[in-house]
């Protein structure tokens, strides 16, 4: 454990920010698997709804800071190309 009042301090405010990060790729996690789940039931409303859901959460966390925004481009592209595929 650090002694220095300023690492320990890192060490708080790091794990406070891991834990944010977290909770919010966990938010995103699950609505791409909303998304997926609704491509798999063949419901082509509901999967265009939760992509719209996953896309702003996407971008929200993009915002953030939590993803760099190609990679979070490239989700997006993902998702509504299998969107688009649907039959």
């Amino acid at each position: 454990m650090a002694n220095i009042k300023s690492a320990k301090k890192r060490i708080l405010v790091n794990r406070t920010k891991a834990d944010r990060n977290k909770a919010i790729k966990s938010g995103v996690k699950t609505s791409i698997k909303k998304v997926y789940t609704a491509i798999e039931a063949g419901d082509k409303s509901a999967a265009q709804s939760a992509l719209l859901a996953a896309t702003s959460t996407i971008d929200k966390a993009t915002t953030k800071g939590v993803y760099h925004k190609n990679t979070a481009s490239r989700k997006v592209s993902r998702l509504s190309k299998a969107v688009n595929q649907m039959a």
